[in-house]
């Protein structure tokens, strides 16, 4: 089964065809997607599209960018939510210092609330993290010297000292379409290097479509070019790949019974 770890399906990019974008992914052997909440405020939106579709599951969680939306957000708040059905993670939540769309006390503030639901629920944390690594690991470390909690770096571009920072906590790693770009060789050296069984895949659409589909729409269906780039990364076979990425992601977000 090729499982797609990240996607934005409520996005206004797929307001007009979601139902044939998702009709194409399963065309394409995708047999689960997980549909990523980046604000509270649309949380119901993200879990109407899970509780619609067997195949499709959600999480809730407020991006860094968003953090302003509500700086006070607690814990308690997102646990609330957790206990909906189909909600099977934490996120995405994290620090962008690239872009700043939230101040940086705030994305702070915010993400170690989700840190906290991560911890209480024992659900997955899928964090994002740009141009902020040694604040990011700094965070983390701490947070998990409080409590264990598991970790999914998302869509990783950050350095090889944070990535093996966050190896040492137990942390799995997703790859996106940007493993695929020419200009992207530090990012393919850090994969090479991830732990072999706590690797995903991930397209993040509507976003960073893969080669030969980049400046188009992202959307699921395009995921067997970023499995086919991890084969050639890691030497895997391409059913290797796929087995080695489907068991990653069900060990994670072991609340989605196994096929």
């Amino acid at each position: 089964m090729l499982i797609d770890s990240h996607v934005n399906l409520h996005a206004p990019q797929f307001a007009d065809d979601q139902a044939q974008v998702i009709e194409r992914a399963r065309a394409a052997g995708v047999g689960l997607m997980l549909t990523i909440c980046d604000k509270v405020s649309s949380f119901e939106a993200v879990h109407a599209v899970a509780v619609a579709h067997d195949d499709i599951w959600c999480t809730v969680g407020t991006h860094p960018h968003e953090a302003k939306e509500n700086p006070d957000l607690t814990a308690q708040d997102l646990i609330q939510l957790t206990e909906r059905p189909k909600v099977v993670g934490i996120g995405e939540c994290g620090l962008d210092f690239h872009y700043d769309l939230s101040p940086r006390d705030e994305q702070a503030r915010v993400f170690r609330a989700h840190v906290e639901a991560a911890r209480a629920t024992g659900l997955p944390l899928v964090v994002h993290t740009r141009e902020a690594d040694q604040v990011m690991a700094q965070i983390l470390e701490e947070e998990h010297a409080k409590g264990a909690f598991r970790i999914l770096m998302h869509c990783y571009t950050s350095g090889a000292e944070l990535a093996g920072r966050m190896a040492a906590l137990g942390a799995w790693f997703s790859v996106s379409g940007i493993a695929t770009f020419k200009a992207a060789g530090d990012v393919r050296a850090i994969i090479a290097d991830m732990p072999a069984d706590r690797i995903m895949v991930e397209t993040d659409c509507p976003y960073l479509a893969p080669v030969p589909m980049r400046g188009r729409r992202n959307e699921p269906a395009y995921l067997p070019h970023i499995v086919a780039k991890l084969a050639e990364i890691r030497d895997w076979s391409l059913a290797e790949a796929e087995a080695r990425t489907s068991n990653a992601f069900f060990d994670l977000f072991d609340r989605i019974p196994r096929p």
